[in-house]
């Protein structure tokens, strides 16, 4: 049994939100944003395992995937990524779950959506 609603996972809608990215930019960010997307699957099945450890590595590693694509279209808008990914990684690994939410909140707006996750249950 899952963890948590799919229509209501914070990492579900941001793998969701990236089309408008891929729209954004076009075509060249199609691989990017499919292992991005491909990622936090990856992260969600951890999670879903109990492999909290997994699912932060794989996070990691969609974000920096996502922040080298933004690092070939601005270098300034990669690093604020890359920023926003250790800043995440960091505190959820710290058990930061406020801090950590606020983070997936940024993420999802420089992903097109301009809601805030409203769920306290992290």
């Amino acid at each position: 049994m899952p963890l948590s609603n799919p229509a209501d996972d914070p990492f579900t809608k941001l793998a969701q939100n990236l089309g408008e990215l891929e729209i954004v930019i076009g075509e060249r960010a199609r691989p990017a944003i499919a292992g991005v997307r491909e990622g936090l699957r990856n992260a969600l099945a951890c999670r879903e395992r109990g492999d909290m450890a997994g699912s932060i590595a794989a996070i990691r590693i969609a974000m920096e995937r996502l922040a080298n694509l933004g690092s070939t279209l601005d270098p300034e808008e990669g690093a604020m990524m890359r920023f926003i990914a250790d800043r995440f990684t960091e505190a959820l690994g710290a058990g930061q779950k406020g801090d950590a939410k606020s983070t997936v909140d940024v993420m999802r707006r420089k992903a097109g959506d301009t809601k805030d996750d409203d769920k306290k249950d992290w």
